[in-house]
């Protein structure tokens, strides 16, 4: 076997984790992770960074809404930074929000939340729900 996933959703599903470990040739690599972020969650952060981007001039910029991802993943990852290949520039490291879990991407929408807040910026929920 290559590559298997279980999504562990009962006592079954657990003894066919444990059986597949006690099987897999020594070198596999098993991983553990948490539940990734829901449609919902994601649909919800792409709709309030949208009127973040609409709303806030960011030092002198306005930035779109794929740009204030990279701000609020940076800043709830608390994000390493290195220089980029080009004089001048900078990479934040490691902000994929799609291998985020759920309780990572709470998190995330919680920092955005806080952010509009102190801004004055009432999200309009009716966008989510388009």
């Amino acid at each position: 076997m290559a590559r298997a996933l279980i999504v562990v959703s009962g006592d079954a599903d657990r003894r066919k984790a444990a059986n597949w470990a006690t099987k897999a040739p020594m070198g596999t690599r098993i991983e553990f992770k948490a539940a990734r972020r829901s449609l919902d969650q994601n649909a919800l952060m792409w709709a309030r960074l949208t009127q973040i981007a609409q709303a806030v001039v960011w030092y002198g910029q306005k930035l779109s809404a794929d740009d204030w991802k990279d701000v609020f993943s940076a800043s709830l990852r608390k994000a390493r930074v290195v220089p980029g290949i080009d004089a001048g520039s900078f990479v934040p490291l490691g902000m994929r929000t799609s291998d985020m879990s759920k309780d990572e991407m709470t998190a995330l929408l919680d920092l955005i939340d806080a952010f509009a807040a102190e801004r004055g910026i009432k999200f309009n929920e009716t966008e989510h729900a388009a």
